[in-house]
């Protein structure tokens, strides 16, 4: 079959022709039809992602739509035909959906939501894992909450912005200017990152009070600021980029709380790799319901367009989630 395969760090991707797979025990072999791109996989190329764990040589991509085509020893839950999607591979030593097939642990899987195209499909699966880990897991977002997510049109909090109004909570975001419209067409009150404090909007939109819960989805300083934007004793930030090195002195004066989320562990570690399969059921509802969906970037790339996929990324020029149509 057909994949794109990365044989060193910082070198291009290769197209070429590799074995297909055979799905084992709880497995299941996926004709991929479209496959997601993200920031983490231009990192995990230039070899800046150890966290990734990734094994050379490798075929790369974390989201994955298509159908199955064949399935493992003592598999019920999927037969050959079912549109299914996840994120099922792409770092440790798991094959990615960079690839005309992919074997998938059933686990991680959930039924393609019907409203979607698999394009759309295979926008959200890391997306959507991690702002639901954020905001569900950690945050227990709720009715009557007012949430801030920092890079509301960005991959991951635009799909947070779409979570958290889903369970009722009043939605505010940050975008740079020219990004705005997306956080308002989302249904969020947009906040200009470049134009405003964090004490004056925390101020103007919360009366100073501070934010339910904040959802930084950048990382560096933006994460301080949300311990600086957090509603004192009540209040919960949560971080899908705290990585840095930083202060908790505004947060603990505040008496709030702080959670980490790191999507990656059920792939790398095979725990909770069923609760990842729930999200995946769950944001298919919400799609079908009509309260969820990805914001696309609208170029079309293929596996022979890989490289340029991934510069639209690394260099910050999508506008919406990159998908490459495989199938």
């Amino acid at each position: 079959m057909r994949a794109v395969v990365l044989e060193e760090f910082g070198t291009p991707l290769v197209l070429g022709e590799i074995r297909q797979p055979v799905p084992g025990p709880g497995e299941v072999l996926v004709r991929v039809e479209a496959s997601g791109v993200n920031p983490l996989d231009t990192k995990i190329r230039a070899g800046h992602a150890a966290h990734a764990r990734t094994v050379l040589p490798a075929v790369l991509g974390l989201d994955l739509a298509g159908v199955v085509v064949e399935t493992g020893p003592d598999v019920a839950a999927f037969a050959p035909g079912d549109a299914v999607y996840g994120l099922t591979g792409g770092v440790g030593d798991v094959q990615g959906s960079l690839a005309e097939c992919a074997v998938a642990d059933v686990r991680l899987l959930a039924r393609a939501p019907d409203a979607l195209t698999p394009r759309q499909a295979a926008a959200l699966p890391l997306t959507a894992a991690t702002a639901w880990e954020g905001l569900i897991d950690r945050a227990q977002v709720r009715a009557g909450q007012k949430v801030l997510v920092h890079g509301g049109a960005g991959g991951v909090g635009s799909v947070a912005v779409q979570i958290a109004r889903s369970r009722g909570a009043e939605v505010f975001a940050t975008a740079s200017p020219s990004r705005l419209g997306i956080v308002e067409g989302l249904g969020a009150t947009p906040i200009d990152r470049t134009a405003t404090t964090v004490e004056e909007y925390t101020a103007t939109h919360t009366g100073g009070e501070g934010f339910d819960v904040v959802f930084d989805t950048v990382g560096g300083p933006v994460l301080d600021a949300s311990f600086a934007a957090v509603r004192t004793y009540t209040g919960h930030v949560v971080s899908s980029l705290g990585w840095g090195t930083h202060s908790l002195a505004p947060l603990s004066f505040r008496g709030a709380t702080y959670s980490g989320v790191f999507t990656l562990l059920p792939l790398l570690t095979g725990r909770g790799r069923a609760h990842h399969g729930e999200i995946m059921h769950a944001v298919g509802e919400l799609a079908d319901a009509g309260r969820l969906a990805p914001v696309l970037d609208p170029r079309l790339f293929t596996l022979a367009d890989v490289a340029d996929a991934h510069a639209a990324v690394a260099t910050g020029t999508a506008q919406g989630k990159i998908v490459i149509d495989v199938g």
